[in-house]
């Protein structure tokens, strides 16, 4: 079965540079990159342990970082240099309440942001509302939790960049 889906693409362009942009993000967003994850998700012995172990991974926004690509970086190999990061963010303790609805939340659970240059010298953050990613799940339940991460994304995108989407 294949289900179509309307997706809201949200793009929040600045007039501040690439490196301001990614600077003021990487700020917000806390971080289990380098393999600090495995420890969280491996070290906890209970729910409440697991709470606190995540929590103290969180940045200001509520988000933490599981990775982060340079395409920018590769992509110059290829003769197409330009500057672009895709992260992956999220916080487990919100995808919780997520996936207790419908286990197919987690496709869309962390999220994927991508921050770039444009030919311009605008920057743009780019972001997959995930409560349009999730609609054809059709959860009323899961569907106000996702509207709370549309919420914090969109924070997270205007703070970062200063702009309004």
């Amino acid at each position: 079965m294949i289900e179509q889906i309307t997706v809201d693409h949200v793009t929040v362009t600045t007039k501040r540079a690439f490196d301001e942009v990614i600077t003021a993000f990487e700020a917000r967003v806390g971080t289990v990159e380098e393999g600090i994850w495995s420890s969280v998700a491996n070290s906890a012995t209970d729910l409440a342990d697991f709470e606190q172990r995540v929590t103290a991974t969180l940045g200001t926004s509520g988000f933490t970082r599981f990775n982060t690509l340079d395409h920018g970086q590769w992509s110059a190999f290829a003769g197409h240099a330009h500057k672009q990061r895709m992260y992956i963010i999220g916080n487990p303790l919100i995808a919780i309440t997520m996936i207790r609805h419908n286990i197919e939340a987690g496709l869309d659970v962390p999220v994927r942001v991508t921050i770039y240059e444009t030919p311009e010298g605008d920057t743009r953050f780019v972001y997959n509302k995930p409560s349009t990613l999730m609609s054809s799940l059709n959860d009323a339940a899961l569907h106000e939790a996702a509207l709370k991460l549309d919420a914090k994304m969109l924070a997270l995108a205007e703070s970062s960049t200063g702009g309004k989407a």
